[in-house]
């Protein structure tokens, strides 16, 4: 990335500590979305730290120049809304000491008193059962030594902040960045590996035959946050995938929770030319059917993302106004993460769905594109399934009310404006393939 080389020549003249630098007139930090890309740009639109002084532009390269580069104290980052550049140079481990050291799940359990061999003996369903939610010292142990992991891999965002990879290397790993209550964000050009939460919660009620839920996404929209703008950035499982974690009690140990989730009252927020790959639950808007006050919020654009090998929530749907277009969906066989529904139409939510492109090397029933979550309605249109085959034109709507009891319609009651080009449908994979994903912003 040519444009970056003057930040590169930068960050390499300083050998230790944070690093203020100056940022050239075009470089990524100073770019700011577009008029019209999204819901993003409503209002004043998204710009991030664009505003930012030469004492506030920072490379960074660890996980404490991260923290000091947002503020100083990661409790109260979240508050400072100083304009800030932050480029990160290499890779960031977030799940390491006060000396950056990385660290496992002894280091957070010791002094709790939890022992998973323990909490296995306690809580296996012969002994507990499936009707009652665990509960006793040892999951008390279990939760406090989660807490502790949370106070280190947590990173929280404050206003006015641009987070922008140097170069094509550039990595988050092992955390999560939140941002809660807080407005114009810009994060671009990051490789996110999905966080590992060491102490998944044993929940016997969690459907027919129990589930392991765990926290920590890798961002994190919730809390009424606004104009939020995240670009070229590209999201995996990496080396830890769920395969590797094991079972116990016959499900999935799950570690990971979602990779891009907006929740609660967050609102105008675009997510473009991303690559998410090898996940199970992707992008979750809206965390509850009873949070009704998410009425009128919730607006997300989805455009020209390559979703490859996922298996769910792509996205799932709760009460916003979700614009998905020209996104890219491809499934493989050689992948452990195998396909289960695209769209999740939930409580109130207005999904309007349009050219969007569907691959299966396997088969799969187009009635399964759609899953039904107490919604009502989804406008789909263009939107073509290929199938081992020539690509064809299906309608969602129509292949979902064949094949299921219940009955959706198309009347949304909304219409998206804040959108640039729409391409045709045929051209979508290429277009994405060659354009989504850290290192590919022209």
């Amino acid at each position: 990335m040519k444009k970056m080389f003057s930040l590169i020549l930068a960050a390499s003249l300083f050998s230790f500590g944070i690093t203020s630098v100056s940022a050239s007139s075009n470089d990524l930090g100073k770019e700011v979305l577009p008029p019209k890309d999204g819901w993003a740009s409503f209002g004043k639109g998204t710009t991030g730290g664009d505003k930012a002084d030469e004492n506030h532009i920072f490379t960074v390269t660890n996980k404490s120049e991260l923290i000091e580069a947002l503020g100083g104290d990661n409790k109260s980052n979240g508050k400072n809304d100083q304009p800030k550049i932050i480029y990160v140079d290499g890779t960031i481990e977030l799940n390491v000491d006060e000396s950056n050291n990385p660290v496992g799940p002894e280091y957070y359990a010791a002094g709790t008193g939890y022992d998973f061999d323990e909490y296995l003996e306690a809580y296996n369903p012969e002994v507990w059962g499936y009707e009652n939610e665990v509960e006793g010292p040892l999951e008390d142990a279990r939760a406090e030594a989660q807490k502790k992991q949370k106070e280190q891999i947590v990173i929280n965002v404050g206003s006015n902040t641009s987070i922008i990879g140097i170069d094509d290397d550039a990595k988050i790993i092992g955390g999560s960045l939140v941002m809660s209550g807080v407005k114009n964000i810009i994060i671009r050009n990051i490789e996110f590996e999905a966080p590992r939460d060491f102490f998944p919660q044993w929940d016997p009620t969690d459907g027919d035959y129990g589930e392991w839920n765990s926290e920590y996404d890798n961002i994190s929209i919730t809390n009424n946050t606004e104009n939020v703008w995240i670009d070229h950035c590209t999201f995996t499982d990496g080396e830890n995938t769920d395969a590797s974690f094991g079972k116990y009690f016959g499900r999935i140990y799950q570690q990971h929770d979602g990779l891009v989730d907006v929740t609660n009252g967050a609102n105008y927020v675009t997510i473009s030319y991303n690559k998410f790959e090898d996940h199970d639950k992707v992008m979750l808007i809206g965390s509850s059917d009873s949070k009704t006050t998410d009425r009128d919020k919730l607006k997300v654009t989805i455009h020209h993302n390559y979703f490859k090998d996922l298996t769910q929530r792509l996205p799932r749907v709760r009460y916003g106004e979700v614009h998905i277009y020209n996104n890219y969906y491809e499934f493989t066989n050689d992948s452990e993460y195998l396909f289960d529904y695209a769209f999740g139409v939930g409580m109130e939510s207005k999904i309007y769905a349009e050219n969007n492109y569907f691959s299966f090397d396997y088969y799969v029933d187009p009635a399964h594109i759609i899953r039904y979550w107490k919604g009502t309605s989804i406008y789909e249109d263009g939107t073509l399934v290929n199938g081992k085959g020539k690509a064809s034109r299906v309608d969602l709507v129509q292949a979902h009310n064949r094949g299921n009891d219940v009955q959706l319609d198309e009347n949304v009651g909304w219409k998206p404006f804040l959108y640039t080009k729409i391409h045709p449908t045929q051209a979508v994979p290429g277009i994405v393939k060659a354009k989504a994903g850290v290192g590919k912003i022209n």
